[in-house]
């Protein structure tokens, strides 16, 4: 196991979300490595001050100012009554903006935890040796394989002419949801393009990150989400997007 592996893993060890095995290879390569092990116990320091509420963090002054300045100032001579509707309404919209703040950090943090989940099914694959349930480079045999497994019809594309091998799918699970796995190969870097719903931001164009030393490429289509995973070149992923949706609009158009 090499360190990017097991950095993926560390966080799921100390949740007690990995097995046995997966467990004792995370623990014996964290024996033998002083800079994993400085991370486990630093995630794990994390987690107990957390846990133990020992985090805390006062709202700045500036804030109650800044607050104050969007509320509408009271006549000079306000009655009661107005004065706690004005009370009663300064609550309602400093409550309605942190709802809104938090809003977006738990989309946030959900978008990044789909990406975690779809990197970890990445490295399930080719450590369980577990990569395709069904093996063929003929995409009439892979697309009907995911019949009845799942609510909608992945897009297959077969993309050997262009360099990128189809080698078969699977069925996965992201996010504790069923999702098609159809796995190409650029030489000797392996492909997984996860489609299925509900898989993080909906975003308005395709997009491509590095999360945890692996590139992802994610875009939707037909009211699928695509997430395309690899330790793939940033370049050669993008080229893999691109022909992918062209041989996929060209397959509609047709």
């Amino acid at each position: 196991m090499t360190c990017e592996e097991a950095e993926v893993l560390l966080h799921a060890l100390i949740d007690g979300e990995l097995d046995a095995g997966h467990s004792r290879e995370v623990e014996t390569h964290v024996a033998g490595c002083a800079r994993c092990a400085a991370r486990l116990a630093a995630y794990r320091d994390l987690q107990q001050a957390l846990a133990g509420g020992r985090l805390r963090h006062a709202a700045p002054a500036s804030l109650r100012t800044s607050i104050e300045r969007t509320l509408p100032k009271p006549a000079a001579r306000a009655s009661r009554r107005a004065v706690l509707k004005g009370f009663f309404a300064g609550g309602a919209l400093s409550a309605a903006a942190a709802a809104s703040i938090a809003f977006i950090v738990l989309r946030q943090d959900r978008d990044g935890y789909i990406l975690g989940e779809a990197i970890s099914a990445h490295l399930r694959s080719l450590q369980a040796e577990h990569l395709t349930d069904v093996v063929s480079s003929d995409r009439h045999t892979v697309k009907p394989w995911f019949n009845g497994k799942l609510e909608l019809a992945p897009p297959v594309i077969d993309l050997t002419a262009q360099g990128f091998t189809l080698i078969g799918g699977r069925l996965d699970y992201i996010d504790g949801k069923p999702v098609a796995a159809i796995v190409y190969r650029r030489r000797v870097h392996v492909i997984n393009l996860f489609v299925g719903q509900d898989l993080g931001a909906a975003l308005p164009t395709r997009r491509l990150e590095t999360v945890q030393g692996f590139n992802i490429l994610r875009w939707r289509e037909q009211g699928m989400n695509l997430l395309a995973v690899s330790d793939l070149g940033r370049e050669e992923l993008e080229e893999f997007g691109d022909k992918f949706d062209a041989a996929a609009r060209a397959e509609r158009a047709g």
